[in-house]
């Protein structure tokens, strides 16, 4: 980041005020990524997510054995959860979150795609979901930079991060969002920033899809 933001910045007036100015187009960047959690949030999402989905679904089943093989997984010391998904609804972020949290992996960062409603983006935020900032060129320059950097903080930090492949109702392709998010995850381990990755493929599947 520093040295992205080493630059001439033709806004700026004098090393304080350059300084200043990529001050601020740093924190717009990454409060385009993220928020800062909201612990009453949290608890309030927890205590209604499971009536919610006993409303929506007769049972949710998960696979016992594949799950102590994740819990085990996420005891490797140094070693940071990505979490690959197959995604068919809008309800497979909140309803993977619950799951992760309940079992005592952790609260994860969820990679959420593009979302129109201003205060559904900043809603989602305050819950653990992060979103790629709204550049035209990320691969370049300071937003780039940001966003290497940030995603490097969140596999130092182990936080769990949960990316979805592709888009819900698209074909079986890679979509553009998770094609640049795994991109940050492979240069976090070409860089050294964590010595390894586990991955973690995740199956959703409906009956019906909401």
């Amino acid at each position: 980041v520093q040295g992205a933001a080493s630059g001439p910045d033709p806004g700026s007036k004098g090393d304080e005020g350059s300084q200043q100015c990529w001050k601020e187009k740093i924190c717009q960047i990454l409060g385009e990524i993220q928020a800062p959690l909201s612990p009453l949030l949290l608890r309030l999402c927890h205590w209604l997510l499971p009536k919610f989905l006993t409303r929506l679904f007769l049972s949710v089943q998960l696979h016992r054995g594949q799950l102590e093989m994740v819990l085990r997984a996420a005891r490797t010391p140094e070693v940071p959860l990505v979490f690959l998904c197959s995604h068919q609804s809008q309800v497979d972020g909140p309803l993977l979150s619950f799951i992760l949290l309940s079992q005592g992996i952790g609260l994860p960062r969820v990679a959420v795609g593009a979302c129109t409603s201003p205060r559904l983006r900043s809603l989602l935020q305050r819950l653990g979901g992060i979103f790629l900032p709204s550049w035209s060129e990320l691969d370049e320059g300071l937003p780039g930079a940001v966003l290497d950097a940030y995603v490097q903080e969140v596999l130092r930090s182990r936080q769990p991060l949960v990316l979805f492949l592709e888009e819900p109702s698209a074909s079986l392709r890679l979509a553009d969002p998770a094609r640049c998010w795994l991109l940050r995850v492979l240069r976090a381990l070409q860089d050294g920033a964590v010595p390894d990755v586990l991955i973690v493929p995740v199956g959703i599947a409906y009956d019906v899809a909401p």
